[in-house]
């Protein structure tokens, strides 16, 4: 049996399912969607869905074609889902009943069409995490060592260039003013939108599981060369134009291009490794 040959009680079923959703879920995705528009982090939030629902357009035929075969065991998946909403509920806190979203999206695919199909649609499943936040208390024990980690070689890159600078932790100080290496230097928030679009790139451009892997790996030193160069371009500014010429305008366009230029990079992996890597 396939998709199309659904009995009648199974399609009201799932249409029940999914109002089930709706209706449980409605207070967390408004809050949800919130975040994404108040939290640069995130921004990318709102792409992540649609990017998810076309890797479903993509294998449509292909899911046509699969047979359905309903699992029980899908109602444990389920159970785990509402087990973590609860608890997140009862603690307040928003990562897990956020993630308990996809979790009982797996759950009902497994309960409603079998193993074959949560095995097929893993990928746009999976790829929802990407659009949920991290609990702050993570996001901040990553973004710490990433501070110290960057304002360190941006150091070292600006005495080879002959500007006069030292530093302290993620402080960087010059002869006539102080810069800080804060959470968006970090190159953190930089990765969790490459992160998620080198996914995405990784899955239409190459073919290989193995390049798919290295793609999305590159991310990480990119995005952190990348937020390098900001610091560097900033303290060089800030040691002979003052700090006026590193701050406002420069600071915002800065940001945006590093991570334009973080995407050109990821592009030019992804058609490197197509070419050396056939």
């Amino acid at each position: 049996m396939t998709i199309l040959q659904l009995s009648k009680y199974q399609l009201i079923l799932f249409a029940i399912l999914i109002l089930a959703i709706a209706g449980i879920y409605a207070g967390i995705f408004q809050d949800l969607y919130f975040s994404w528009m108040d939290d640069p982090n995130y921004s990318h939030g709102l792409l992540v869905p649609v990017i998810s629902g076309y890797f479903i357009w993509q294998q449509r035929q292909k899911l046509e074609d699969l047979e359905v075969k309903p699992a029980n065991s899908g109602i444990l998946l389920i159970l785990f889902a509402l087990l973590v909403l609860f608890a997140g509920v009862a603690a307040q806190e928003f990562f897990s009943r956020r993630s308990s979203f996809v979790f009982l999206l797996a759950g009902i695919v497994l309960f409603q069409f079998g193993w074959q199909w949560l095995r097929s649609l893993a990928l746009p499943i999976g790829f929802l995490f990407f659009m949920i936040p991290l609990p702050y208390i993570v996001y901040d024990a990553m973004a710490f060592p990433l501070k110290l980690f960057v304002a360190k070689f941006s150091v070292i890159s600006l005495k080879l260039m002959g500007v006069v600078v030292w530093r302290e932790g993620n402080i960087i100080m010059f002869p006539q003013t102080v810069l800080e290496v804060a959470d968006a230097c970090s190159g953190l928030r930089s990765l969790m939108s490459l992160l998620a679009l080198g996914v995405a790139l990784a899955v239409f451009s190459q073919e290989k599981m193995s390049r798919r892997v290295l793609l999305v790996l590159l991310t990480i030193p990119i995005a952190i060369l990348t937020n390098m160069f900001r610091v560097i371009g900033t303290g060089f500014l800030a040691q002979y134009y003052g700090s006026a010429a590193a701050e406002g305008f420069f600071h915002e366009f800065a940001g945006m291009g590093v991570f334009v230029l973080a995407m050109v990079m990821l592009f030019a992996c992804s058609g490197l490794l197509r070419k050396v890597w056939p």
